[in-house]
């Protein structure tokens, strides 16, 4: 029987890996994948090159009368996976590095952007068979999604992940600026005004500090399967 579609929201701290458990999710399910993070990613990018977000400070009326400017798409490339374009330039790439992570968390606290973004966001998950990761995405972005997980892991666990992916990928990171991003990252996240990072009340949490992916994905199989016997 095939069951109706439904919008997944995959929610948790930074480095926690929800990004492959909702890919793994939206492969299996034959539902679109929307990198929530990839869009402020993407805003943070525009800015730094623009001047608007330096070491001390950030212009924010620049980006707010600019924040129209900035198209952000997603397409899939030949192995099948998903890349960003920030008005039509390929900068997956780019957007990852350490420096537009933390101008990503500084970007998402602001009200105008927050609200530009999960204006299209929503847009996106209009029609349903949806899969969606981000910090607000069962509280503010799909407060009405059938499906809300949450993950979460100790700082030093996400940390040494963050830290061996940047040196797979060529990059030369210290692990103690790798930690103490994702500690500052916690903190802005958890204590923003706008929007900050919490467990909906009907997410399901996992702790994923010592779970391989096939089980965290086995366990987002179990509860998407568990909750369409139902609706």
């Amino acid at each position: 029987m095939e069951h109706k579609k439904i919008n997944i929201a995959v929610d948790g701290f930074s480095s926690c890996g929800k990004s492959t458990v909702a890919k793994g999710l939206a492969k299996h399910l034959g539902y679109i994948y929307i990198d929530s993070g990839a869009m402020y990613r993407a805003v943070a990018l525009h800015a730094l090159r623009k001047g608007w977000i330096t070491e001390t400070g950030m212009d924010k009326e620049a980006l707010q009368q600019h924040i129209g400017d900035i198209a952000i798409t997603f397409k899939t490339n030949n192995k099948g996976e998903q890349e960003t374009f920030l008005n039509g330039e390929n900068v997956e790439r780019e957007i990852r590095t350490l420096k537009v992570a933390n101008g990503a968390s500084r970007v998402s606290t602001l009200g105008f952007v927050r609200h530009e973004l999960v204006r299209q966001q929503q847009l996106m998950g209009k029609e349903k068979g949806v899969v969606m990761d981000g910090r607000d995405i069962g509280t503010v972005v799909f407060p009405d999604a059938e499906l809300k997980l949450f993950l979460t892991a100790s700082p030093e666990v996400r940390a040494r992940r963050r830290f061996d992916e940047m040196t797979a990928k060529g990059e030369d990171p210290l692990f103690e600026e790798v930690l103490a991003n994702v500690k500052e990252r916690d903190l802005r996240d958890t204590s923003r005004t706008e929007s900050p990072l919490r467990k909906a009340d009907d997410a399901l949490e996992l702790d994923n500090s010592h779970i391989g992916i096939d089980e965290q994905l086995q366990w987002a199989m179990d509860m998407y399967h568990k909750i369409t016997a139902t609706t």
